[in-house]
């Protein structure tokens, strides 16, 4: 935890330095986990543009299904293939964007490890199509396959991966095993025996169970759905093995020195909890992690003046306000009950005093910037609450996980949605404390 990490005071949990991680040539994978709706996405192209800006070159690889990435890249659209961002990198630095094809990742699996009439054979059965289309943890393991093929390819001195949005914390690392049980399992074995015992001798031989097994599936599953299955198993018999390889691979890679988690979350009790239990579930699979990414964390650049004296000033200017008020009244009736002959007012006069309607200094002037002012006070009150609130809720993690290195990212006040703004929230990543905002 050496690297990407500055030491800092006992009370203070140590600072991720984003820059030392992403300018560290032994960095090649960066993964962002985390809850959904945390900005993982933005955390991740934020990363990849400033990456290439330092001199890397790097892809982002989004497996998240909204299309912000594209549209804040400057890209009409994101596919299963790398697609160059202009105008990003300095000297060397490049960077390429993809979003996960989970269906056409499959597919390029079929082709690549089946001859051709198989290929199409699995292609075109039903069951795979719904398998590959839909079946749970499918997403999160063909993320893992488009790392691997990504890593191998080795075009890239950088990856960074942008999890899926899940509520299931690291699915991403769970969802491979769980398919590879599937392939594995005894249900996917029974639906082979036929094929593997082979021969006339051997269907005699599993003849009655198999039939009693046969007409228990078909009354279950339909007999349509369960020849599409045995069809499927056939023909993807000699596969299963690849799958459970590589993805044995793909996780001992993201065991390796050269990968970096980083676990993005919001200032937020629910978002923290899960954090907590990635951090957790990362350290018993022995995954290297670089810190914690904390975004949309408030900041006041008057955070000198506190909740309290700010509500009492407010106060103070409304209740002056009101006495004010009745102390011009009584004044008038003083006035009214003493009347003096009024002079003639002369030319100079007339001139010298124009009528005080709508002039600056009135006492309703007065009146309304105190009301503006006391607004604001109770606007900034409200403000350094919640920052009290945001740092009460930090704390809580750090003190639980004070080893964990975190890098705030100040709120913004509105969307990212092009490249300068994913440039400041580069810098602001880079700078690890919310600015004044």
């Amino acid at each position: 935890m050496s690297e990407g990490v500055d030491t800092v005071g006992m009370d203070t949990p140590p600072r991720l330095a984003v820059d030392r991680l992403l300018d560290d040539p032994e960095t090649r994978i960066i993964v962002c986990c985390g809850a959904g709706g945390v900005g993982k996405t933005t955390t991740a192209a934020a990363l990849g543009v400033r990456a290439a800006g330092r001199g890397r070159k790097a892809v982002v690889l989004t497996i998240d299904p909204a299309r912000r990435l594209a549209q804040s890249m400057g890209i009409d659209s994101l596919d299963n293939t790398p697609r160059k961002v202009e105008t990003v990198g300095a000297g060397d630095g490049e960077l390429h964007a993809m979003m996960l094809d989970m269906k056409r990742t499959f597919d390029e699996i079929v082709e690549a490890h089946a001859d051709g009439e198989r290929a199409q054979a699995i292609l075109a059965n039903p069951f795979y199509q719904s398998l590959s289309a839909g079946f749970a943890g499918t997403q999160e393991y063909m993320a893992m396959e488009k790392l691997g093929q990504l890593r191998a390819r080795d075009d890239w001195d950088l990856i960074i991966v942008d999890t899926p949005p899940s509520r299931s914390a690291l699915d991403f690392l769970d969802a491979p095993k769980r398919l590879g049980s599937f392939l594995d399992g005894k249900f996917i074995r029974v639906l082979m025996a036929p094929a593997k015992v082979g021969g006339r001798a051997g269907m005699k031989f599993l003849n009655v169970g198999m039939s009693m097994m046969t007409g228990t599936l078909s009354k279950l599953m339909g007999a349509s759905l369960l020849k599409d299955v045995q069809t499927f198993v056939a023909a993807m018999d000699t596969m299963f093995g690849g799958f459970r390889t590589r993805a044995d691979a793909t996780f001992r890679l993201l065991q390796a020195p050269g990968t970096a988690f980083l676990v993005v979350a919001a200032p937020e009790p629910d978002a923290l909890r899960e954090a907590a239990y990635f951090v957790e579930r990362l350290a018993a699979e022995r995954m290297p992690l670089a810190g914690l990414v904390l975004n949309r964390v408030h900041g006041s650049g008057a955070d000198q003046l506190s909740a309290e004296r700010a509500l009492a000033a407010a106060e103070n200017l409304e209740e002056g306000g009101i006495v004010d008020q009745e102390s011009g009244k009584a004044g008038l009736r003083d006035s009214v009950a003493e009347p003096s002959e009024p002079a003639e007012p002369t030319e100079t006069t007339r001139t010298a005093n124009p009528p005080e309607t709508g002039s600056p200094g009135t006492e309703g002037d007065t009146a309304v910037v105190d009301r503006i002012t006391a607004g604001l006070l109770r606007l900034h009150a409200e403000r350094m609450q919640v920052i009290a609130r945001e740092q009460r809720t930090r704390d809580r993690f750090t003190s639980l996980h004070p080893e964990v290195a975190v890098a705030e990212v100040a709120a913004l006040p509105g969307d990212v949605h092009d490249l300068a703004g994913l440039r400041a929230i580069g810098e602001r990543l880079a700078a690890g404390v919310p600015a004044g905002a």
